[in-house]
């Protein structure tokens, strides 16, 4: 199975200014991504796709191919990431390289244990499922079994739709939620569905130690401690 490792990182960034280059801890953030897909003995290639000459340049230094810069139209706010991912795909496609599926890595979601991509890939095999996504528990306070929706007059209904509530947490089912690790879909997934999440999907459960997701300063903030605690574990 050949797989595309896909990197998104376009240059305009609100919440935090620069962030994909920004330096986090000892290198840049985009260079986890990079280095951790460099290490899969699973990916066929790990692609940065960006707008940005800068990034590129960052990119390349960290073991990165860089084959294309980005068009302005895929790298606007509200861009999809299925478009950009379309956009890659075809790219190589073009130049007659197939692959079956890509992983996608998030440079904000820049922390990973040794390993976790092959572990990802591994079991996406083992199960021939049409994509996988990386996941954590969602604690039982949060849990879709005790959540509510209001409606337009103040009324409350369970959101899984059961007519009474769980009583005990001991009673609620897991429940998990996205972490933005990895996401592995199937090509022929995301080229007929126009989705990287659909069919027969399978979860990873991520290390919650490791979790970092980040849209602003707060989120930066925390994971320059999460860092910390990585970091000066290891030495």
């Amino acid at each position: 199975m050949k797989i595309l490792g896909l990197v998104t990182a376009r240059g305009g960034s609100k919440g935090i200014p620069g962030k994909n280059i920004k330096v986090l801890g000892h290198q840049p953030l985009i260079a986890y991504v990079i280095q951790d897909g460099l290490a899969s003995n699973y990916l066929e290639k790990v692609v940065v796709t960006t707008d940005s000459e800068e990034i590129a340049q960052v990119s390349l230094k960290y073991g990165a191919e860089v084959p294309f810069l980005r068009p302005e139209h895929l790298a606007q706010d509200k861009t999809p990431s299925m478009d950009v991912v379309l956009h890659a795909i075809d790219f190589f496609e073009q130049e007659g390289h197939y692959f079956d599926a890509v992983c996608l890595l998030q440079p904000t979601s820049p922390f990973k244990p040794k390993g976790f991509i092959d572990d990802c890939v591994q079991k996406f095999r083992d199960t021939q499922a049409d994509c996988l996504v990386s996941v954590l528990e969602i604690p039982h306070e949060y849990n879709p079994h005790w959540a509510f929706e209001m409606n337009s007059e103040g009324f409350l209904s369970i959101a899984t739709g059961e007519s009474t509530l769980i009583p005990r947490r001991q009673e609620l089912p897991h429940a998990y939620h996205r972490d933005g690790s990895v996401y592995i879909s199937k090509v022929a997934l995301i080229k007929e569905k126009k989705v990287l999440v659909g069919g027969k999907t399978v979860g990873m459960i991520s290390n919650k130690a490791y979790h970092a997701n980040l849209d602003t300063m707060e989120d930066w903030n925390k994971a320059e401690l999460t860092y910390q605690k990585l970091f000066s574990c290891a030495e």
